[in-house]
């Protein structure tokens, strides 16, 4: 039977042990770790304190502790908000045997441990007294280490007050710096001499450390007084050589002076320059802004302030240049070449800036190279699609800490000339918010009567970027401001027909496959047949991105019928390249072949090119509202009450019974449904789906129109005619019906489209409704 004694609480301890003889504060904050102290105190005042294996665990069972606790009495306890603070003494070890059934608090019965002691008859007691002077040596060594002068009183107030050799070892084990696991291991050490051995061992390891505290103390506080030995020296030294007269330059301030003399800088900036590099000369080297004022200085002597790059201003050369890297794109070569006669016969005037907009593919980044080539100039192109910072383009000022220049000085220093060509990438899709705006920065830059002096944060001095040729390139002009665009000149790339795409494959795409997968031109002999069927059915789009993945598709699969040694002689058919690319993604539209009533085709305009787009009319009963589906904007919302409006009116000259349309509702929809669409150019298109629906006769078939329409009936002029005929073209739709103002607008159409379709030109809407619904 248990002895009642044997009992006591538990108190689990998260990040600390107690040992015996020793004095510790407690934390208490868990409920049933309050509940043991209570219980504690309302009995014996005695608990077992033991340490956690894991201190994560918020209520620990008695696996979760350690088997060798401490008993502890308790002194003092202080309530507090968040629990208490109980300072008790150790008294003396014991080992846990088995936990109680006290539901409100962790208790256990246990059993004491040999108590240890000192005792002379020991056959151990001359190691043990040569452990423990030693160990007292070792922790007055340690206390001298941290504090020199006041290391021994220190000594004698923790460890030298006590007159017990055990609970001096106990008391330096508590002041070490250890850790859970090897304070538990010394209170569980069961003889005096493996007590002393395992102290021993804690404060060797300790005197090293501060040794080491020491010796990294005294190398800091030595490296610390030889800078400023040193600087004091330095400043000594300056002095005398100029009081002699003497003054003699440090190495690499001398080298950034050579640069700055190098770069022959304008009066303007010499000035400001000079009065920079004295004020470095001033500084020592290990000052915060010496960095800063020397990486300025660095930039000033390596921007180009007036080198420049001969232009080739031949005007066969550039454009034989032009022709070699980029089919087609007259107007553009057409406004180079001007550009270059004109510099010519006036070597100062300023140089345009040009902006380049067109659907993605079309070629206007590689262009900006190619006019680069042509003229013999260095490049650098800046991609400003989503910058959203001005400071991004006019600099940081300095300051700010890393602050560095704009994109503009950076490509002007990589440059090395004032004359390169910068392209100006994706300037449509420039973002802006409480950071700045970075159009209006652009607005200093690309205006000729400004940029001759143009201030960068950083550099905070004028420089000349008039000599630049500036290109931008942008998708659509919508998003552009029209301050910034009123600076340039906007030159319009329109996409290519199917026949255009074919000769860009033979001349550049095929070519540049080969080179890049290794294949000879025999390998990858694509016939015309195959080359148009690609276009057709495996891409859809304005410029040739695509195109050129499809045939790069097609050539690594070749290549890996070169590796696997298969016959790949055989020039590729239309046959084989179904086979190779699988299903076709783009089917010929049958299904619009044979129109019904209500049903007209139109032409929309897009950033990626000309889209045929059809208008489907329904009647409905009893709903006098027009009900417009599809996801239409307001403009095409307008367009299509303006056609309902016009065929009211003329119901009788059309000859549409007004009987039908009083007694019907209309419904418009324009799929594709999920995709937003808007503008005038659909009105034509509206009223003859209209008309269509309420005469219930189909529009001729092969038709497609275009056109924005007045309430009097007239059909007004539109834009993008080039790139809708395109898309016309490539749908198989013959016949189009076109503003009468239109017509100027294809000449821009590659001669082989124009001679492919038939034009009909209508100045109202009677001219379209007698070519789309003939009465005959």
């Amino acid at each position: 039977m248990t002895d009642p004694l044997s009992l006591l609480p538990i108190l689990p301890l998260k990040d600390t042990v107690v040992f015996p003889h020793i004095v510790a504060p407690l934390a208490v904050g868990r409920a049933r770790s309050l509940a043991a102290v209570q219980a504690a105190a309302d009995s014996e005042r005695k608990f077992i304190a033991v340490a956690q294996r894991d201190p994560e665990v918020t209520d620990p069972t008695l696996g979760d502790l350690y088997h060798v606790g401490t008993i502890v009495t308790i002194n003092r306890i202080e309530k507090r908000k968040q629990g208490a603070q109980v300072i008790v003494q150790g008294v003396e070890r014991a080992r846990l045997v088995v936990a109680s059934g006290e539901p409100d608090y962790l208790s256990a019965h246990f059993e004491l441990q040999p108590k240890l002691i000192i005792d002379e008859n020991d056959e151990d007691a001359p190691e043990i007294d040569a452990l423990l002077r030693e160990n007292l040596r070792l922790s007055q060594e340690i206390a001298n280490a941290y504090d020199q002068q006041n290391g021994e009183q220190i000594y004698n107030q923790l460890v030298g007050s006590i007159n017990d050799p055990i609970a001096q070892m106990y008391r330096i084990a508590s002041l070490a710096n250890l850790s859970v696991e090897q304070e538990q291991n010394v209170l569980e050490q069961n003889t005096t001499l493996s007590l002393m051995q395992a102290v021993h061992e804690i404060l060797q390891h300790e005197l090293k450390v501060s040794e080491l505290r020491r010796q990294i103390a005294e190398q800091a506080r030595s490296e610390m007084e030889n800078q400023q030995r040193e600087h004091v020296l330095r400043q000594q030294k300056k002095a005398i050589e100029q009081a002699l007269g003497e003054e003699d330059e440090d190495e690499d301030i001398a080298e950034l002076k050579a640069a700055l003399d190098a770069a022959d800088l304008p009066e303007t900036v010499r000035g400001e320059v000079d009065r920079e590099l004295k004020r470095l000369k001033r500084m020592a080297a290990s000052a915060a802004d010496y960095q800063v004022a020397r990486s300025y200085l660095e930039l000033v002597a390596e921007l180009p302030w007036h080198g420049t790059t001969e232009d080739q201003l031949a005007l066969d050369n550039a454009e034989q240049v032009l022709n070699e890297d980029h089919y087609g794109l007259e107007e553009v070569k057409e406004r180079i070449l001007e550009t270059l006669a004109v510099m010519q016969l006036n070597p100062e005037a300023k140089a345009p800036i040009l902006c380049l907009v067109g659907p993605p593919g079309v070629g206007k980044t590689s262009l900006g190279q190619s006019i680069a080539r042509a003229m013999g100039r260095k490049f650098e192109r800046l991609s400003l699609g989503g910058l959203h910072d001005e400071a991004e383009l006019r600099g940081h000022r300095r300051t700010y800490i890393g602050a560095m220049p704009g994109k503009i000085l950076q490509a002007m220093r990589r440059a090395g000339v004032m004359n390169p060509i910068i392209m100006l990438d994706e300037v449509d899709k420039l973002g802006h918010d409480f950071r700045g705006d970075p159009s209006a920065a652009l607005m200093e830059i690309l205006d000729p009567a400004q940029n001759d002096a143009f201030q960068d944060n950083y550099l905070n001095l004028p420089y000349d970027l008039s000599k630049v040729l500036f290109i931008t390139t942008a998708n659509t002009l919508d998003s552009i401001p029209r301050p910034l665009l009123d600076r340039m000149e906007v030159i319009q790339l329109t996409g290519y027909s199917d026949l255009e795409k074919q000769a860009i494959a033979r001349q550049y795409l095929i070519p540049r496959q080969c080179r890049e997968t290794g294949l000879t031109d025999k390998q990858l002999a694509l016939s015309d047949d195959a080359l148009a069927y690609i276009i057709r059915r495996y891409t859809r789009e304005a410029g040739v991105r695509e195109l050129e993945r499809v045939i790069g598709r097609i050539a690594r699969k070749r290549a890996r019928a070169v590796v696997e040694s298969k016959d790949t002689n055989k020039p590729i058919d239309a046959e084989v390249v179904r086979n190779l690319l699988g299903a076709e993604k783009f089917k010929q539209d049958d299904t619009r072949s044979t129109t019904q009533p209500g049903v007209a085709a139109g032409l929309a305009w897009t950033e990626v090119g000309g889209d045929v787009l059809y208008v489907e009319v329904s009647l409905t009963h009893k709903d006098e509202k027009v009900l417009m589906t599809g996801q239409l904007g307001d403009v095409m919302k307008e367009s299509a009450r303006a056609a309902r409006s016009y065929i009211w009116q003329h119901a009788d000259d059309i000859g549409i019974d007004r009987k039908r349309i009083e007694k019907t509702g209309v419904h418009i929809h324009v799929p594709a449904g999920a995709v937003p669409k808007d503008g005038p150019s659909a009105g034509v298109t509206m009223a003859t789906a209209l008309a269509s629906a309420y005469l219930d006769k189909p529009v001729t078939s092969g038709l497609a129109m275009t056109g924005e329409i007045t309430l009097t009936g007239l059909v007004l002029p539109v834009g993008g005619v080039k790139e809708k005929v395109l898309a016309a073209h490539r749908a198989g739709l013959r016949h189009i019906v076109l503003p009468g103002d239109n017509e100027a607008d294809l000449e821009k159409l590659p001669d082989a489209v124009r001679q492919d379709m038939h034009f009909t030109f209508a100045r109202t809407i009677d001219d379209v409704l007698e070519v789309a619904l003939p009465k005959k």
